[in-house]
């Protein structure tokens, strides 16, 4: 058995709410920048982007307009693929997102669309998508494409790419990549308020707090594989991602080492 993993000091109820108070101080000012960054960001210039660019969906070829199923608004987030290799290869940081984005109805209700743009193959990456048991709009980027939409910045990386839609006409409002991607995630947030955090080797915790990630470890990875397939394996879910999958031909609703 391990021994006993460090733990906080032990204060009386009253001690314990005035260090609480004092933090509460810290984290309003940090939701009070947090609330000024945004309305910065929705003061930036935005750059025209053509809105033909070519995309491949559920039904074949569509275009940049298209994926905004009529919305005014668009949020992609770009996903790390590799084509030809097993689902247990595939890209766990990405993996680890995604799975966290289910109920897309609040998003629609400002005039958003949330879509996926895959950039790999369409056929195995959908293919990965209905092994997840991922429900939303998911589309290919032909490498041509990628080259237009990325604009110069490194393909093969995870990104967050905001779009508006005016008319016919398609303008990026803003891009993040790395943990600016963190938008799309609840797990580390919710760990962030926990005595032990996300217990990655960059926090500054204190010593004997449990920080597993290093050489040795993955926090996004478990036996070889991304975690969260783990659970769709144990319900019976095919990780093949060949053209024999059980559900290769579903509507995909049932169906990287790059991380934080």
């Amino acid at each position: 058995m391990k021994g006993e993993l460090g733990a906080p000091k032990i204060v009386d109820r009253a001690t314990f709410q005035v260090e609480v108070d004092a933090l509460r101080v810290r984290e309003k000012a940090h939701t009070r920048e947090g609330d000024a960054i945004a309305a910065a960001r929705r003061r930036l210039p935005m750059v025209k982007v053509d809105g033909t660019v070519p995309l491949i969906g559920e039904n074949g070829p569509v275009t940049l307009l298209d994926a905004f199923e009529g919305r005014r608004m668009l949020v992609a987030y770009y996903y790390m693929w590799f084509d030809g290799r097993p689902a247990p290869e595939q890209c766990e940081g990405c993996t680890f997102f995604t799975t966290q984005v289910r109920e897309l109805s609040h998003i629609h209700s400002r005039d958003a669309t949330y879509a996926t743009f895959c950039q790999g193959s369409h056929e195995e990456s959908v293919r990965y998508r209905a092994f997840m048991g991922w429900e939303m709009p998911w589309y290919s980027v032909p490498d041509a494409s990628l080259g237009t939409l990325l604009a110069g910045r490194q393909q093969g990386l995870m990104y967050l790419i905001c779009y508006l839609r005016q008319g016919s006409d398609i303008f990026e409002t803003y891009w993040t990549t790395r943990r600016g991607v963190e938008a799309m995630d609840n797990s580390y947030r919710l760990l962030d308020l926990t005595v032990y955090g996300r217990q990655e080797d960059f926090e500054d915790s204190p010593a004997g707090w449990p920080q597993y990630w290093g050489e040795t470890n993955h926090p996004f990875r478990r036996d070889g594989r991304p975690i969260s397939q783990w659970r769709r394996l144990e319900a019976g879910h095919s990780d093949d991602l060949g053209a024999d999958h059980p559900e290769a031909n579903s509507d995909g609703h049932g169906c990287c080492s790059g991380s934080s």
